[in-house]
């Protein structure tokens, strides 16, 4: 009697269940429903014979053959996606879907620049874009959802590469009358003492942030976070104190008529690195220096004096 094969919608199934741990979040990361969903991962067990995964109201647990199947799952479905990749390599560079994810303190502030470029340079490539934070983003790149993602660096990712595309320094943005205001080199420990408001729990950049606090002696205002930059920026035109921004956003963010300032660090200033992440088991690397080497080249279209991390870095 033949042995039982799983399909792989079904080993997709569950390794999103694996990854998110809940059956809503890991549906909506592989862009089905989640009786589908469900569905799959019951048609596995029924398949196999065996229980996969522990179902309580509270959380989804793997058995520890539930585990183990995880681990064998990801590798068949990193070879067949591999196949395909290469099977579209073959033919040109950028061509077919992309599936990049980007980190919302990036998304508004580089696209923009960057993908009517990509439309125009290679019209085959379908970039399929998701807007999440890194760690959804990374449990997605395992998992297969996403193709690559772009993010502050370094992700320390276990089986993923990164290339570097640019460095990125904060600033301070602060009310229009407030003493640092349109300041040019402030040291970082002018804003010891200071209110800062900064990102809510989730966003890497609240944590590289935190940093600058420590560092400093600032204080953050804990009883007002949000999930965006947009809405810190209105918080401190309000008078609730500073924050920190990259330098890619004071364009969007900060604008003449908002009764806000910008003061710039002095060097080396608070910065970060920002570039991409794919897995290592990828067979379209070429591709993904291609396009590192676009989002090099959208660099000057931000206006701003964003440093480019050139190819021989990676």
């Amino acid at each position: 009697m033949a042995s039982p094969h799983p399909t792989l919608a079904q080993l997709r199934a569950l390794v999103g269940v694996a990854d998110h741990r809940h059956f809503g979040r890991a549906a909506a990361a592989l862009h089905v429903s989640q009786p589908t969903l469900s569905s799959a991962v019951a048609a596995l067990e029924r398949t196999l014979g065996v229980q996969l995964v522990e179902r309580t109201t509270r959380s989804v647990l793997l058995t520890g053959l539930g585990e183990e199947i995880v681990r064998r799952a990801r590798g068949v479905l990193g070879a067949v996606d591999d196949i395909g990749e290469l099977a579209i390599r073959a033919r040109e560079p950028l061509v077919g879907d992309i599936r990049l994810g980007v980190i919302p303190t990036v998304a508004p502030y580089l696209l923009p620049q960057l993908l009517p470029t990509l439309r125009e340079r290679w019209p085959q490539a379908r970039l399929r874009l998701r807007e999440s934070q890194t760690a959804t983003l990374l449990a997605e790149l395992r998992g297969g959802a996403l193709d690559l993602a772009l993010l502050a660096l370094p992700t320390d990712e276990p089986g993923t590469a990164e290339i570097p595309l640019y460095d990125e320094d904060f600033v301070l943005v602060t009310p229009a009358e407030h003493p640092l205001a349109g300041g040019v080199a402030v040291p970082v420990a002018a804003i010891g003492g200071q209110d800062l408001l900064l990102l809510e729990d989730g966003h890497c950049f609240r944590a590289q942030a935190l940093e600058v606090c420590r560092e400093a002696g600032a204080r953050e205002r804990s009883t007002l976070r949000a999930a965006s930059l947009s809405t810190i920026v209105q918080m401190v035109a309000g008078g609730l104190g500073l924050t920190l921004v990259p330098a890619a956003a004071v364009g969007v963010e900060v604008g003449e008529g908002r009764g806000l300032a910008v003061a710039t660090f002095r060097r080396p200033a608070p910065h970060r690195r920002v570039g991409l992440a794919y897995r290592l088991t990828s067979a379209r690397v070429t591709d993904w220096n291609l396009l590192a080497a676009e989002v090099r080249a959208a660099l000057p279209g931000t206006g701003l004096a964003l440093a480019p991390v050139p190819a021989a870095a990676v």
